[in-house]
């Protein structure tokens, strides 16, 4: 198993992405915390798929935006796993609107989630991995934020700082032996992209713009986030690997 003896956390895998990612962290032998914000039903069943596959799990509901809540969760993770290995900034919502018709309250919230999110878990994590002097940070991404999305202005914004911010997170953290970067996802076939895979038109524009034909699947993203996590990637670090079919080459 490649993750074997691994700890980890993943923010927002009580559904979608992060659940993918966090089943597949423990089909690799990781112990993992499931974060909600409020889904706590789902968060307890994967917990217990999770303990079904001989790993430790819990579950934690923490805004990554609060930085007393990130902090508790991650001195969670520490009391349930004894280490702290790899943080997966996944957490995050979507409130479209055109530019000129988005309120400052659509724009601070997905940017909170989506860029302040991931600042305040990568500073509550790095105690625990100066400490072992050792550790994997994970921040999600996404095409929007490479080559913008209509109606998006917001979540784009966010996503495209989240680039800057992991390569500047690999520069001050590489002293400590951890490692930073970006998986950059496109159409993950999730309830967030329910709409646009069930819409024709939607589903035909975006068709359009994916090299590979095809939104993808757990199964198509899910190897990247375990490659970044495992000793395999030790000298990977302030990258951005696209996992989107080649959209962002658009």
């Amino acid at each position: 198993m490649r993750l074997a003896g691994r700890a980890a956390v993943v923010t927002g895998s009580s559904r979608g992405v992060g659940r993918n990612v966090a089943k597949a962290f423990a089909e690799e032998g990781a112990d993992v915390l499931v974060n909600y914000s409020s889904s706590e039903g789902p968060a307890q069943e994967l917990v217990e798929e999770i303990r079904g596959l001989g790993r430790k799990s819990v579950a934690v509901k923490a805004d990554v935006a609060s930085r007393e809540e990130v902090e508790h969760m991650m001195a969670a993770a520490k009391e349930a796993f004894g280490r702290l290995d790899v943080l997966v900034n996944n957490a995050g919502f979507t409130r479209p609107a055109m530019l000129h018709k988005m309120t400052e309250d659509d724009w601070d919230a997905v940017v909170d989630a989506h860029l302040k999110g991931p600042f305040l878990c990568v500073q509550a994590a790095f105690k625990y991995f100066k400490e072992q002097n050792y550790g994997k940070v994970i921040n999600v991404s996404s095409v929007a934020g490479l080559v913008g999305t209509v109606g998006q202005a917001n979540y784009s914004a966010a996503k495209g700082g989240i680039l800057s911010f992991t390569k500047s997170v690999a520069r001050e953290m590489a002293r400590y032996n951890v490692c930073a970067n970006v998986i950059s996802l496109g159409i993950v076939e999730t309830d967030m992209t329910e709409k646009i895979r069930s819409d024709e038109k939607l589903k035909e524009i975006y068709m359009n713009r994916i090299l590979l034909k095809k939104f993808a699947t757990a199964a198509d993203i899910t190897p990247a986030f375990v490659f970044l996590s495992s000793r395999e990637s030790d000298y990977i670090t302030g990258q951005v690997l696209c996992v989107d079919g080649g959209y962002g080459m658009i």
